[in-house]
């Protein structure tokens, strides 16, 4: 039996300021180192074999933090931008409700929540699947087999791709899918692979 934990990094610089992320490398704010240390507060009870995260800071910070509360510091770490948030091409460093205004907020809607539509020069949630899902079968797959508790710390949207892939869940329902910053989320497997529970700890 294995645990594959997932944990949204914490609250960055521009989660407060309600500008769009993506691929740009901001700081965590206090507030995020907070919700990191929580996070692993609640995850003090399990010993990690593995540990994986994006190339952008915010999510390898969070792990650090984790990592750090509950004494694991020495465990493997593979870092790759597979994991990394969506990018949101044009939209990168510009605030939500200004976005809005300048492109209307039905058409921002559209980006921000369907599956296949991209912003401009962006990728969509489908295409942050594309390359979130693959690294995941390739990589985590074979550590959960192997009976490794394993911890993933990245990003809302490469996720929510696997979550949605775990979940099986529709295009339609992904949609309403939203992952707390600093939030654990915790899957047991057996040796097939096949889920025996999952729980958030809000």
């Amino acid at each position: 039996m294995a645990k594959l934990v997932l944990v949204r990094h914490g609250q960055s610089q521009w989660n407060l300021e309600n500008k769009f992320t993506g691929w740009v490398d901001v700081e965590l704010t206090d507030l995020g180192r907070e919700e990191a240390r929580k996070a692993g507060d609640k995850l003090k009870d399990i010993k990690f074999d593995k540990a994986y995260t994006s190339d952008l800071k915010r999510a390898q910070e969070t792990l650090s933090i984790i990592l750090e509360t509950i004494g694991q510091t020495g465990i493997p770490i593979e870092t790759d931008q597979a994991l990394n948030e969506r990018m949101y091409g044009d939209l990168q460093g510009l605030n939500k409700a200004e976005t809005a205004k300048k492109y209307g907020e039905k058409q921002v809607h559209i980006w921000r929540r369907s599956y296949d539509i991209a912003p401009p020069n962006g990728e969509s949630l489908k295409d942050t699947a594309a390359r979130t899902l693959p690294y995941y079968e390739q990589k985590i797959v074979p550590d959960l087999k192997d009976g490794k508790n394993t911890l993933v710390a990245a990003h809302g949207n490469s996720l929510r791709s696997i979550v949605m892939f775990l979940d099986k869940l529709t295009q339609e329902e992904v949609l309403e899918l939203n992952l707390g910053t600093g939030v654990p989320i915790i899957y047991d497997f057996n040796a097939q692979m096949q889920i025996l529970s999952k729980k958030e700890l809000s």
